[in-house]
């Protein structure tokens, strides 16, 4: 990151929107010889700053740390890497959903076991009972959780619960 770059950029950014440093400073809260210092690139903003700034000049955070706006081929490179993203989500949701399938068919497998041992009374005693309620508890909780998040009903749970969340954010807010 060539800070020199970040300085005239963020000159720039506040020339466009036409307030002098004094104006900025008190904007972001902080003094006048800070944001010269920033704009010389003799010193960066933090991150929390940063943010600040990007939304007040409405510029993406990527745009100030590479001191320019964005063109054509950052749009091309951001495509592409969003496509890798979406990829490598896709490949590591696979593969969750193999391990989902893997112990859906264990638990159907234990649950079989534990229905045929208790049909044909394979345990006796007090230990072996409570161990059996456990053990036939377990493989039907394993059953119910793989059959949600087997089927088509696990998305829209999950958009639930996003919602659910967006809505506790906005609350707070």
């Amino acid at each position: 990151m060539d800070q020199q770059k970040v300085g005239a950029f963020l000159k720039e950014l506040r020339k466009e929107k036409n307030i002098t440093q004094e104006q900025l400073a008190e904007e972001m809260r902080v003094s006048r010889r800070t944001v010269s210092r920033w704009e010389t690139g003799s010193n960066m903003p933090d991150l929390d700053i940063l943010i600040d700034i990007s939304e007040f000049y409405d510029v993406e955070l990527r745009e100030i740390l590479d001191g320019e706006r964005k063109n054509e081929q950052m749009d091309k490179v951001m495509k592409e890497t969003v496509l890798k993203v979406a990829d490598y989500s896709n490949d590591e949701k696979a593969k969750v959903m193999k391990r989902m399938h893997a112990l859906f068919i264990a638990a159907l497998a234990l649950m079989t076991f534990l229905l045929a041992a208790f049909f044909i009374d394979l345990w006796s005693g007090p230990v072996m009972d409570i161990l059996q309620g456990v053990a036939l508890g377990v493989g039907y909780g394993m059953i119910v959780i793989g059959v949600i998040m087997t089927s088509r009903y696990a998305k829209q749970i999950r958009e639930f619960k996003l919602r659910l969340l967006n809505r506790t954010k906005e609350l707070e807010d």
